[in-house]
């Protein structure tokens, strides 16, 4: 490949680190490496939580894609961490020309601490004392029952409750009217919610 067409390829991952840096932000970094100088490999960053500037040399996995082609292309998901000590998730996708070499690399870099504080407040607010005195539900009694025997009946069918067809529908209606299903409080209002249609679409199934 020429340097011309290697010039139009980085030309075409910038607009594309661009693109990820603004789907992505401000939560995570996307660096764009120029392998082709290992002293200055650093072409673009956006949303920078590294600190890093564009023209800083190549990383020690970036001079190990130069120094070999079969080094793996994709690296997904490793652990990594800023330099002020906060957790990251790297992802790092190495672009080779047509001879095999590496030209180029985009690399992603989620700054994990905030969804873990998020983490750590959800499981707080979320938290119940299972040893409470008092036991209250405030699903319908019977509700259980209705939504485990659609699925008992969509698992036959070998689909899903919202899968179902109109004329499954109707079986599936005349099944829990046989079963005394629809006699429960809410039960055309439980089925449509499992189904996801509108009541009045579960009403005209049943007639």
């Amino acid at each position: 490949m020429q340097n011309k067409d290697h010039d139009h390829l980085i030309e075409q991952l910038q607009h594309i680190a661009a693109g990820l840096g603004q789907t992505l932000a401000p939560f995570c970094e996307v660096v764009l490496h120029d392998l082709r100088d290992p002293h200055s490999t650093v072409l673009a960053i956006h949303n920078n939580l590294s600190g890093r500037q564009p023209g800083d040399p190549a990383t020690e996995l970036g001079l190990a894609r130069i120094a070999d082609p079969a080094y793996p292309q994709v690296l997904a998901n490793y652990p990594n961490h800023f330099p002020d000590g906060r957790q990251a998730k790297s992802t790092s996708i190495g672009i080779k020309d047509d001879e095999g070499n590496y030209v180029a690399a985009l690399c992603m870099n989620v700054d994990l601490s905030l969804f873990r504080s998020l983490h750590s407040l959800l499981g707080q607010f979320g938290s119940v004392d299972a040893n409470a005195a008092i036991q209250e539900s405030l699903d319908p009694a019977g509700a259980d029952a209705i939504r485990a025997r659609i699925d008992q009946f969509a698992a036959r069918l070998a689909t899903t409750p919202r899968a179902l067809k109109a004329d499954e529908r109707r079986n599936l209606l005349r099944e829990l009217k046989g079963a005394g299903l629809l006699d429960l409080r809410r039960a055309m209002e439980i089925t449509a919610q499992h189904l996801g249609v509108s009541r009045a679409t579960v009403y005209n199934y049943a007639k």
